[in-house]
């Protein structure tokens, strides 16, 4: 007899069984002696996705889980990961995957399912003259700080705040100016190209000394990379790595970058000031600055309108609310003692901040700009994505830990 052919309704239902468990959507709750509630997290064993869950034609920044807006849901410890970690940020790809960067304490990059599973350990060593780069014979180390997932999913760029090995100079510092990093000797670093589809690094550019933060533009043509030390500015072409522009920031310790939906321009927190510098990315020029708030870190853009920005204000401890067309500031709230980075979800309705001496992170509506939650975390938290393909958010501990967070209604 002929295999019978599943009705219907019963792969409708095979379906929803599959997606809520791929959200945590499966809580159940029971009621303790004292008649408190507690939960049982969901099981991970159908929770390891792919790539290929993701629907054609959807950006990566626009994937969405199942279930009610994410404003309207609440934290729920899911996973704390441990192991030879030491994570100073955390990245999700939106697809299936999502990386921490271990800096030079591991020497690595650390990629995970979406379930929290170790998938790979990449090594940050590399044979420079195998990528045409001469001058540093054998293995160079670097130290893997921060990640961005190019917008078609198929590369993750990751910036290395130092070399190491043959030809290199002094590790680098984070209290440093132009001529004192070169008095030091420091030399330039480089950042990495890592190929998602077989998690190897596959292109090396050089760029400036301790370069921080990377992102990419929403095109997937430039990528963007601020350098500490050295206060600049790096445009690079993403196909080819050839450096096309470098833009004086306005003061020291530029750091965090969002870039306009249409991938024209760069916001950029320098850390040393009070400002946003604005600048125009084809053209590799300074447009403006925009006074925001002192010491701004982190910098993100709603990704569903492209209207807002929100910073952290990293000493104040608070988050900033900023018109994209006039640059004026909306809302400040605070969060926190030291608010380090901070994330906003798919659906741009809601975001998680983490605050290093607090240790706690924020969750906060975007509308009005309302606190909505404050969980604690481990010690130092630092670094924060939010997975677009779960809902769930990964938070980056500096002293060794991954937590993982579900968003549940």
């Amino acid at each position: 007899m002929a295999p019978r052919t599943p009705s219907r309704l019963t792969r409708l239902v095979a379906f929803i069984a599959v997606v809520a468990m791929a959200t945590g959507g499966f809580l159940y709750v029971r009621s303790n002696h004292s008649g408190a509630a507690t939960t049982t997290p969901p099981s991970t064993s159908s929770t390891d996705l792919t790539t290929t869950t993701i629907r054609s034609g959807v950006p990566l920044s626009r994937v969405t889980p199942p279930g009610p807006p994410a404003d309207t849901r609440h934290l729920v410890l899911y996973k704390v990961i441990g192991g030879f970690i030491s994570p100073k940020s955390v990245v999700s790809s939106n697809a299936g995957l999502v990386f921490a960067n271990n800096m030079m304490y591991r020497h690595s990059v650390t990629v995970y399912s979406s379930a929290g599973v170790l998938k790979k350990t990449i090594s940050d060593g590399v044979v420079l003259s195998h990528f045409g780069i001469g001058g540093h014979p054998g293995l160079s180390h670097g130290a893997p700080v921060e990640g961005a997932i190019a917008p078609d999913g198929k590369s993750y760029w990751v910036t290395n705040y130092s070399m190491y090995g043959a030809g290199h100079g002094p590790e680098g510092s984070d209290t440093c100016t132009p001529g004192s990093a070169r008095a030091a000797g420091d030399t330039p670093s480089f950042i990495y190209r890592i190929n998602i589809a077989t998690l190897t690094i596959d292109k090396v550019v050089q760029v400036g000394i301790v370069p921080k933060y990377i992102a990419v533009s929403p095109d997937g043509n430039t990528v963007v990379v601020t350098q500490w030390c050295t206060w600049n500015v790096y445009i690079i072409n993403a196909r080819t790595g050839a450096v096309t522009g470098i833009v004086p920031a306005t003061g020291g310790y530029p750091r965090g970058i969002a870039i306009s939906p249409d991938s024209q321009v760069a916001y950029i927190a320098v850390m040393g000031s009070n400002v946003l510098d604005v600048v125009n990315l084809p053209k590799a020029k300074l447009l403006g600055a925009w006074y925001v708030g002192s010491n701004v870190r982190h910098v993100v853009i709603d990704p569903v309108s492209g209207r807002y920005l929100y910073a952290t204000l990293n000493a104040p401890g608070d988050v900033v609310k900023i018109d994209r067309a006039t640059g004026h500031v909306l809302k400040v709230v605070h969060t926190g003692q030291e608010c380090r980075s901070l994330a906003i979800s798919t659906d741009g309705t809601t975001l998680y901040v983490v605050n290093y001496f607090s240790n706690t992170m924020t969750m906060l509506r975007a509308s009005d700009m309302k606190i909505l939650q404050n969980v604690r975390t481990g010690t130092h938290p630092v670094g924060i994505a939010y997975d677009g393909l779960t809902g769930r958010v990964w938070v980056a501990v500096y002293t060794g830990e991954l937590m993982v967070y579900n968003t549940l209604p």
